[in-house]
């Protein structure tokens, strides 16, 4: 299943409620923050619930993904990943680098907080 995205705004958060995979045959994703940095949006919240799998390029983008937004001076934060994706992210150790929440409200908390 290709890589399903809705945007939402929630004050000055950007919030991207994926479907299906991240992987290397599919980039949206990456194509989708490059342009809402361009135009200025500096704050994420990515909604993973709905993926279902990620592969080593689904893992490079979402390393690539809060690169580009740090160096923007923005901030990203992972939102309620299924137990398949958060183990992924555990053996990889990037929960070390992602700040992963299980509830949208904490998650918006914590991009505004990040942001002031």
């Amino acid at each position: 299943m290709s890589l399903v995205i809705r945007q939402r705004n929630v004050s000055e958060v950007v919030i991207l409620d994926l479907t299906g995979r991240l992987w290397i045959l599919d980039l949206p994703l990456r194509d989708m923050i490059t342009r809402l940095l361009s135009e200025g949006q500096r704050h994420f919240v990515l909604h993973v619930s709905g993926v279902d799998y990620i592969d080593s390029s689904g893992l490079g983008q979402l390393i690539t993904i809060w690169t580009s937004v740090r160096n923007k001076g923005g901030f990203m934060t992972v939102l309620n990943p299924t137990k398949r994706v958060r183990r992924l992210l555990e053996i990889t150790r990037l929960t070390t680098v992602f700040q992963i929440v299980e509830k949208e409200s904490e998650a918006i908390e914590l991009v505004r907080k990040a942001s002031a």
